[in-house]
């Protein structure tokens, strides 16, 4: 009983251990066939260790098992099987993840290593082994990953094919077709999927994740520069102006200025609204008498709350 997971690091073939495992394999088996894997992310990976897969929340908190299909949210979760007892003892051990109290959801992993029996103490269920395509498993080893354990460029779960499923199909569970893949879907915070990594390349994630704020900042200055806010997307600002943005709607230009003046003198206080609304666009230019107190309300005010917004 295989399926075949394409990537777009590569596509890799598991074999899963229906006779062991039934209830766990069915519920891999029927969310394959309800496309729930398709497009989701692996989005944590630990060298020598695991990659993770089915959450997608990216959380490690997230997902639901087929059974949510039938039953709904008090099925989210299934009780794992522990009998007979499997073990991850090698490399490519396909493995449920327990969410707490030996619950199984949707999340997956796959060991990249061989005796973790650390995995085993922590109730984590065998259920499977990737048998063709190790290749993946070596690249995926070897990817630059931030302080979280997320990989810089995205490895998206592109499409889950299954070879054989043995077991009966439930009442009222119907299957919709693969989505449709746009680029619109694939854009992300990181190096999207189909990008060139090679740019990056001898870079540190550190410095990776500089280039891509560097990135995203141009890309929010062109649709600026676009609607017509900013003259040029290249333009600088004047040392002593500050740019706030990801306000509260409700926040006035009177408020933020007294909020900011505790660090000096501010000459000018601009929250940018829509010319025939009115409404805020949820940004603002503070222009202090000088750089000094800038700078320090840079540093002082960055991610506080401002009417229940975490402002940057």
């Amino acid at each position: 009983m295989s399926v075949v997971i394409e990537t777009t690091m590569g596509d890799f073939t598991v074999d899963l251990f229906v006779e062991e495992r039934p209830r766990t394999c069915m519920n891999f088996l029927k969310l394959c066939k309800l496309k729930y894997y398709n497009l989701q992310l692996f989005f944590k990976v630990t060298p020598n260790f695991v990659c993770q897969a089915g959450d997608p929340t990216l959380s490690g908190r997230g997902g639901s098992s087929m059974f949510s299909h039938l039953y709904g949210e008090q099925a989210r979760y299934f009780e794992a099987e522990s009998q007979p007892r499997l073990k991850h003892l090698k490399l490519g051990t396909l493995s449920m993840v327990n969410n707490g109290e030996g619950m199984l959801g949707s999340q997956f992993l796959i060991t990249l290593s061989d005796n973790l029996d650390y995995l085993d103490e922590q109730g984590h269920c065998v259920f499977g082994e990737v048998v063709e395509g190790m290749e993946f498993l070596e690249k995926i080893n070897e990817v630059i990953c931030d302080k979280d354990e997320r990989p810089m460029q995205d490895i998206l779960i592109s499409h889950t094919v299954i070879l054989d499923d043995p077991f009966a199909e439930p009442e009222n569970l119907e299957y919709p077709a693969s989505p449709e893949v746009t680029l619109e879907m694939l854009k992300s915070d990181r190096i999207a999927c189909y990008e060139d990594i090679a740019e990056y390349e001898g870079r540190t994630a550190e410095e990776i994740e500089e280039a891509l704020k560097e990135k995203e900042a141009k890309a929010q200055a062109t649709v600026l520069e676009i609607i017509g806010d900013l003259p040029d997307a290249d333009i600088a600002p004047p040392e002593n102006v500050l740019f706030v943005c990801k306000l509260n709607p409700v926040t006035n230009d009177d408020d933020l200025e007294l909020i900011f003046s505790r660090f000096g003198e501010i000459r000018g206080c601009e929250i940018i609204r829509d010319r025939k609304t009115g409404e805020s666009l949820q940004y603002a230019f503070i222009e202090f008498a000088n750089k000094e107190s800038c700078e320090q309300a840079y540093f002082k005010m960055d991610n506080v709350l401002i009417d229940d917004r975490r402002i940057h």
